[in-house]
């Protein structure tokens, strides 16, 4: 059995702000797992706008915290009360879906660690914990995407969109995404988008009208925000869902509910935790997922790879939008 540590090295804020608030740790105590947890030390962790969310403060967070939502890696402590049918064991490769993944180690409830199948890597868990099981959750929970339909896909390049796109062909899907540049529009049309509409080239509305012959969309699933709201609501057909994900451009405020009533829209603002409360959920999404990863159905775009003493260079490209893909940090031990 390897020697666990009693200190590790990870990526703390003590206060909200901007990047220059993460702060590499070198001295921190390795966490030892209660009953119910596992600990697992990590190799690499996925980096997400709900980082950046935490960190200035836009979600609620204790302070100090330890940087990173999703990670994945070997599991080097069984808690005494971890429940045998979960089949966690030592040297067991894992994904994990909890708070502190920006360290060496983290203690994660074991009813929500996931197991990895031999031909899916640990670079590939920590890219799916939470984008892979946001997107999946979205075409099946939030709106169950039909074989016919035709969905939007905003930032249909980036790391959650390419998911979507992906998820939403394999449900039989016609997808329509939008993208910033010309360069992104050839890795969103990878992804598998039928249709591809520049923003800052064209006008989304009047695009998908023409598109869907004046309808809209049966689904719009966007994870912007502010700025692309009024336009997601009105691309939605009647009787169609809006599904708003995100922030990426800050929270949407100044709405009317009775602007819904206009095309009977349903508007859904889901978070992952509450699609994956109990283990029967999260089992049946995460395997299924597991299973589009292992097929090749869905594929991980990488846009960038850091050491965890860049996670604020990182946090930074990915708030600047100019990354396209999945943004993963290299856990050094």
């Amino acid at each position: 059995m390897e020697t666990i540590p009693s200190t590790m090295k990870g990526v703390i804020f003590r206060s909200h702000g901007d990047s220059s608030v993460l702060t590499v740790e070198k001295a921190l105590a390795v966490p030892s797992p209660a009953g119910s947890e596992v600990l697992v030390k990590l190799e690499y962790a996925g980096v997400n706008f709900i980082d950046i969310y935490q960190r200035n403060g836009l979600y609620a967070t204790p302070l100090p915290t330890t940087a990173g939502r999703e990670g994945a890696g070997v599991v080097v402590k069984v808690g005494d009360d971890v429940d045998p049918s979960l089949d966690l064991h030592v040297g067991d490769k894992v994904a994990v879906f909890t708070q502190g993944t920006m360290a060496e180690f983290v203690c994660a409830t074991a009813n929500g660690v996931m197991k990895l199948p031999p031909q899916v890597s640990t670079k590939v868990g920590a890219s799916i914990m939470l984008q892979g099981l946001t997107a999946w959750t979205l075409v099946q929970d939030a709106h169950l995407v039909s074989p016919g339909e035709v969905v939007l896909v905003q930032a249909a390049a980036g790391g959650t969109g390419g998911l979507l796109v992906q998820m939403c062909k394999y449900l039989g899907a016609t997808v329509i995404g939008t993208v910033s540049s010309t360069t992104k529009a050839e890795i969103a049309k990878s992804h598998g988008c039928d249709h591809v509409i520049i923003y800052t080239q064209a006008d989304v509305e009047a695009e998908v009208m023409r598109l869907t012959a004046g309808l809209g969309c049966h689904a719009v699933l966007s994870g912007i925000g502010q700025s692309t709201f009024v336009t997601d609501l009105a691309c939605t057909r009647r009787k169609g869902t809006l599904c708003s994900y995100g922030n990426s451009s800050g929270p949407v405020v100044n709405f009317r509910i009775l602007d819904l009533s206009k095309k009977n829209v349903k508007l859904v603002r889901p978070t992952l935790g509450n699609y994956i409360a109990t283990r029967e959920e999260f089992v049946a999404r995460s395997e299924k997922l597991l299973e589009l990863v292992a097929l090749g159905a869905v594929k991980i775009r990488y846009g960038g790879e850091y050491q965890l003493e860049s996670v604020h260079t990182a946090q930074d490209d990915l708030e600047a939008k100019g990354t396209a893909g999945k943004l993963i940090v290299k856990i050094e031990s």
